[in-house]
């Protein structure tokens, strides 16, 4: 067993929503002190930037430590996740030839999910990955691999989870926006439409305020799942109109959004934000990897 980086974010680190508290500590020692029983030598980190996250994958990079991320929600594992691509990723000026088909990023290391109960990462439900800091560290001896797709971005980052786009105003009503959808090229709603919600999944399934959207993404199928969620007035002579709503899902290997107002609220992964201006997401096939029982 080659030795271990523990690795869990500060606020800043994680884009909101650290989890490296007095009260997560416990998983953290518990999951220590078992990976110790079985012969390993644990550095704990707490990483307060970019800069310091790369610093402790370092060893990693170089073959002679595993990696477990310590998280409480789905955006501290996507911040790890992130500036692992940033290092495996070839400029695209210069692609490899040994680089997969079909990817811009070689196969990043895998790592283990260590839940910061009581906050678990909805991914781990998700993909069913161990939750117990005893069971994370039997899967890091187990060494069995579960390679995953993942989803980068032309805006520098990565989505693991899923995406979903669309906000409510001061009173929880969900304000309709304007936006043009593509799926391999195939448009969705050309921009004219007020739309209620757009979804991107990588995995499971989504919905807003019960309506469904994706029905159920696989995370490692190669494929994008996309959901617009329209809504329409429907007029009857003589009667109140009434509102429908209308969902068109497509799958691909890229998807662009471009909005036509001025800003559209976004979650990715957890991590609330905002979109101005035309963004991309395209899948990498198996491109990165959890360890599993």
């Amino acid at each position: 067993m080659p030795d271990v980086v523990l690795l869990s974010l500060g606020d800043d680190a994680s884009g909101g929503g650290g989890s490296a508290r007095e009260t997560t500590r416990v998983p953290l020692l518990t999951c220590a002190d078992a990976l110790r029983r079985g012969g390993a030598r644990v550095e704990i980190v707490t990483a307060e930037s970019d800069a310091e996250i790369d610093t402790a994958v370092k060893a990693v990079d170089a073959g002679v430590a595993a990696l477990v991320v310590a998280a409480g929600t789905d955006g501290e594992i996507r911040a790890v996740v992130r500036r692992l691509v940033r290092r495996y990723a070839p400029p695209p000026s210069k692609r490899p030839a040994e680089l997969p088909e079909g990817r811009t990023v070689f196969d990043l290391p895998a790592l283990a999910i260590l839940p910061l109960a009581p906050a678990i990462p909805d991914l781990v439900r998700r993909l069913g990955l161990p939750a117990d800091p005893a069971a994370v560290a039997a899967a890091m001896f187990g060494a069995r691999e579960r390679r995953l797709d993942l989803l980068r971005t032309d805006s520098g980052s990565v989505t693991l989870h899923g995406s979903l786009l669309g906000g409510v105003d001061e009173t929880g009503r969900v304000v309709p926006w304007r936006c043009r959808v593509e799926v391999d090229g195939a448009v969705l709603t050309d921009g004219e439409e007020p739309i209620i919600a757009c979804s991107i999944r990588n995995a499971g399934p989504s919905d807003v305020d019960g309506l469904p959207l994706v029905a159920e993404a696989l995370p490692d199928d190669g494929l994008v799942d996309v959901a617009v969620a329209l809504s329409t007035a429907a007029r009857r002579m003589f009667r109140p109109s009434t509102v429908r709503f209308e969902v068109r899902r497509a799958r691909g290997r890229a998807v662009s959004v471009t909005p036509r107002d001025d800003e559209v609220n976004l979650v990715d992964d957890g991590v609330p934000g905002t979109l101005t201006r035309k963004r991309a997401w395209w899948i990498e096939p198996s491109a990165w990897a959890v360890y599993v029982m």
